[in-house]
């Protein structure tokens, strides 16, 4: 498998990515730069986190309209997986890929700890794990609170999209386990057709049990199985 880490001015998270795809899991990656014009047989596409243009007028904005994301549109429309973490899902939502849009955090502060999230694993970026299992992700994000209009909510429950969830460690589902105010405590959706993620937890930061645990791997994995079986 071949994977496209898209980068941007501000991008912070792209060698992370980098080392847990390629150094840990030895999938042959490579860094793609938003001006760059076509992805080269690339399998999945990656946005990584960061601050894409230093967050100015709104997290993802002015990402949504770099060159390479017309390409990862399209890449996405012809049924190419697409993850977006953190800043990445900020982006996704600004170039309309996944409904919605991300907020500042409710309590108007930066988080930066490690999150449980319960997991669906009804989708190809989760296939490797039990469905409702929990596993543990680090977050960091300002502006991390995914809101979206009712409908949209409905929609997502109703198809079984939310893939995954904040919660305690034992599974359980309320404000006490939300970091960010998100509704829903969702941390992590996809499009309608399976193939495009939007989380805001780091998988690529849970890639190692010497910094905390590799429960992230599982989604690399999961996207690998499906690959293969294309």
């Amino acid at each position: 498998m071949k994977i496209g880490i898209v980068v941007f001015p501000g991008t912070w998270s792209e060698s992370d990515t980098f080392y847990a795809t390629k150094d840990i899991l030895g999938f042959n990656t490579e860094y793609i730069w938003h001006k760059d014009q076509k992805l080269h047989g690339i399998d999945l596409v990656v946005l990584p986190g960061g601050f894409s243009y230093g967050d100015y007028l709104l997290t993802g904005a002015i990402a949504s309209f770099s060159p390479i994301i017309e390409q990862v549109i399209e890449f996405a429309n012809k049924g190419g997986p697409v993850i977006g973490i953190c800043n990445g899902f900020q982006i996704l939502c600004e170039s309309k890929l996944l409904p919605g849009i991300l907020i500042k955090n409710k309590k108007l502060s930066f988080v930066c700890e490690w999150s449980n999230l319960k997991v669906n694993n009804k989708s190809i970026f989760s296939s490797e794990y039990q469905n409702n299992e929990i596993i543990k992700i680090p977050i960091s994000h300002g502006e991390g609170n995914y809101q979206a209009d009712k409908s949209i909510i409905n929609e997502l429950e109703s198809e079984n999209r939310i893939i995954f969830r904040y919660s305690s460690e034992s599974g359980q589902i309320n404000d006490s386990y939300n970091p960010n105010g998100s509704i829903n405590n969702i941390a992590g959706i996809i499009n309608k057709e399976g193939n495009v993620l939007g989380m805001m937890p780091h998988p690529e930061k849970a890639s190692e049990k010497l910094i905390g645990g590799d429960d992230g791997l599982g989604i690399f994995k999961s996207v690998l199985k499906k690959v293969l079986n294309d």
